[in-house]
């Protein structure tokens, strides 16, 4: 009788813990459930961008032009296995402060050289689209602001841009 009372009371601390288990699996999954709903409820109050103060900001973004430095027009060789493509460009540079100019003036071919051995570096297929342009711009404004000391180099616009 001792036997049987022992084993009732092992299988009902077994129950127990199986019980228990399930609460804590339904607890845990209840608060994932609600933790995602209050993700998704949190994403929706994120600001979206109000067109007129993108309009805003853009126009006095206009307004604020830094002095300009003209690169002149330049040719190099592409990389293209099929046949030799050739990219004739101009680049002027919108400096930060004034005195970025006299430096851009300074070291005038370290930029050129610069500038020629990443177009020269590019394939065609980089440089046929827009897309690649946005790139080839980012990269030259990284590498020229590499080489600067005394200020940067806000924006780069392309004036010519043709490859043949």
């Amino acid at each position: 009788m001792a036997k049987k009372a022992v084993a009732d009371a092992s299988e009902e601390g077994g129950g127990s813990k199986k019980k228990l288990i399930i609460i804590i699996a339904a607890v845990v999954l209840l608060a994932a459930i609600g933790g995602g709903a209050a993700f998704f409820l949190m994403g929706d109050k994120e600001k979206k961008p109000d067109p007129e103060a993108e309009a805003a900001a853009l126009a006095a973004q206009a307004k604020a032009v830094g002095p300009m430095v003209n690169i002149d027009t330049f040719i190099v060789n592409i990389l293209d296995d099929e046949e030799n493509r050739y990219p004739k460009a101009a680049i002027t540079l919108e400096v930060d402060p004034s005195a970025t100019a006299d430096e851009i003036n300074a070291r005038l071919p370290q930029l050129q050289d610069a500038i020629l051995l990443l177009i020269g570096n590019k394939t065609f297929s980089e440089l046929r689209d827009m897309q690649g342009k946005m790139q080839l711009r980012a990269e030259l404004l990284n590498r020229i602001n590499e080489i600067l000391s005394k200020g940067k180099v806000k924006r780069i616009y392309f004036t010519d841009f043709v490859v043949q």
